[in-house]
């Protein structure tokens, strides 16, 4: 990536390209996708982050205004990236929404107990699911009131 990396208001992670696509597509519709970043898993999304590996040009201290993060993720899980992101100062204040497909009890409670500002179960119907996510980002990046990094 080029120096758009340091202008990233959305980091979506996510390993379905299918997923991946809808929540770009809806995001687009609402524009809102002109400063988001794509990363395919747990550790790639560590890297950029924290400004490692190939993304080593970037800039931590500007980070993402919201970061979507799927939970079942190759290499790292969403529930490990959520903690490093939270466990460090430097992130810690990066709202993360989850955005997964787990309606499961022990996901959600661990979620929330690391810090995490929204979950929300993907919902199965496309139509939906674009409702949810252009809401989402209006919510994320017109809306809320971020705490300054």
């Amino acid at each position: 990536m080029s120096e758009g990396d340091n202008a990233v208001e959305i980091l979506l992670v996510e390993d379905t390209a299918a997923d991946a696509e809808l929540t770009m597509r809806a995001l687009r519709k609402r524009g809102l996708a002109n400063h988001l970043a794509w990363v395919k898993d747990g550790a790639e999304a560590v890297d950029f982050i924290f400004a490692q590996g190939a993304y080593d040009r970037r800039q931590v201290e500007r980070g993402p205004k919201v970061v979507l993060l799927d939970l079942r993720l190759p290499k790292l899980s969403g529930i490990e990236v959520l903690r490093r992101i939270k466990g460090d100062e430097r992130t810690r204040k990066i709202p993360v929404v989850v955005l997964t497909s787990s309606k499961e009890e022990i996901d959600l409670d661990e979620c929330y107990a690391l810090g995490v500002n929204s979950y929300i179960a993907k919902p199965v119907n496309f139509d939906e699911f674009s409702q949810v996510v252009g809401e989402l980002g209006l919510y994320w990046l017109l809306i809320n009131c971020p705490p300054q990094m």
